[in-house]
Order: structure tokens, then C-alpha cells, then sequence
């Protein structure tokens, strides 16, 4: 395994288990926190599993942001499947099991399906505007919105429409330095 790749392992399993800590504490500023330090590096590597542990994380802080899942008789199964889930998974990272890495993620997606009505709809529903939350900052990071919407299972519709509201596609990337600063300093270079 090569040097870069073993960091990028261990950045990923010291996120991993804050987020554990954070869950463990209902800290949901603190995974939202997390969620975003991974999608900076799903961004540069653009790997699947890591773009779901992203998606995973904001769609959890989000649950316990909210004290209406509470309510629900299923929620504290689920949200301790969701946390048995993710340290599984990072146990399996720190064996370099990768399959057994994305079983554990996809767990968590199959564990949605098995709750009743309202909650498996209110559940599904934030998984999917936490895809396009952290789409947008994928697209952010500049990743092109076909690109990343395909990585992230949603259409380019509602990525666009997303980011329109944030104003996250308005940013002007090519215009960093005044033109007349950037002629003074070509001048200054070639006295």
C-alpha cells in the first residue's frame, strides 16, 4: 500500500471515530463539521464509499438536530444500527477490508427500508437533500455537475437548483487579481 493511500485510510478512520464520539454524545454540529471535512477529500478523490460515508454523516446530524425522530417507537434502533454500522465499517477499514467497508455503509441505506411509513419517508427524504447538500459542495470544490451528479445518484436539475439557491454557481473562479494589477505585476517581472 503505498504512502498516500495509507494517510488518506487513516484521515478517513480518525474521522470515523469522532463521528462515533459525536453520535455517541448527539454532537450534530460536530459530525456536520466532519461530514464537510470528508467531502473535501471525497472531493479530490472522488470515491464512492467515502461520498456515502458524507452523505451518511450530514444525514445523521440532521436527524439529531431535529428532536420530532424522537417520537418514533423505530428511532433508536435505527439510529444505534446506523452507529453498530459505523464502527463496523471502521473496523473493516482498519483491517483493509474494503468489501466488508461497503457493506457496512450500504447497511445503513437497507436499514431505511425496513421502517413504517412516516418514518421511512421523513428518513429517505433527508438522505436525499443531504445528497444534494454535500453534491453542491462536491461541485463547490470544482467537480463538474454532470460529473457529480452522476457520483451522487441525483439529476442535474436538482443540483443546479440547489446550488442557484446557495449562489455556490455564481462564484467567478477566473477573476482572482484586478486586470490592471495583473499588468502591473507582468511588467514588474520582465524590467
Amino acid at each position: 500500500m503505498e504512502k498516500k493511500q495509507i494517510e488518506e485510510r487513516e484521515h478517513i478512520l480518525n474521522i470515523l471515530k469522532k463521528v462515533e464520539n459525536a453520535l455517541q454524545k448527539k454532537k450534530y454540529i460536530e459530525i456536520k463539521t466532519l461530514s464537510n471535512k470528508i467531502i473535501h477529500h471525497a472531493s479530490i478523490h472522488q470515491q464512492a464509499d467515502v461520498i456515502s460515508l458524507a452523505v451518511i454523516f450530514y444525514s445523521l446530524s440532521k436527524f439529531l438536530e431535529r428532536d420530532n425522530y424522537q417520537e418514533y417507537k423505530q428511532w433508536p434502533t435505527f439510529l444505534n444500527g446506523c452507529i453498530k454500522n459505523i464502527k463496523d465499517a471502521r473496523r473493516a477499514l482498519e483491517e483493509n477490508n474494503i468489501k466488508k467497508f461497503g457493506f457496512e455503509l450500504s447497511s445503513i441505506r437497507k436499514k431505511i427500508q425496513t421502517l413504517p411509513g412516516d418514518l421511512k419517508k421523513n428518513i429517505n427524504e433527508v438522505f436525499r437533500m443531504a445528497k444534494i447538500n454535500k453534491a453542491s459542495r462536491i461541485y463547490e470544490h470544482g467537480i463538474s455537475m454532470e460529473k457529480t451528479a452522476k457520483i451522487l445518484g441525483i439529476s442535474q436539475w436538482e443540483l443546479s437548483e440547489y446550488a442557484g439557491k446557495t449562489g455556490i454557481g455564481d462564484v467567478n473562479l477566473g477573476i482572482t487579481i484586478p486586470v490592471t494589477q495583473r499588468i502591473k505585476q507582468a511588467e514588474e517581472i520582465f524590467k
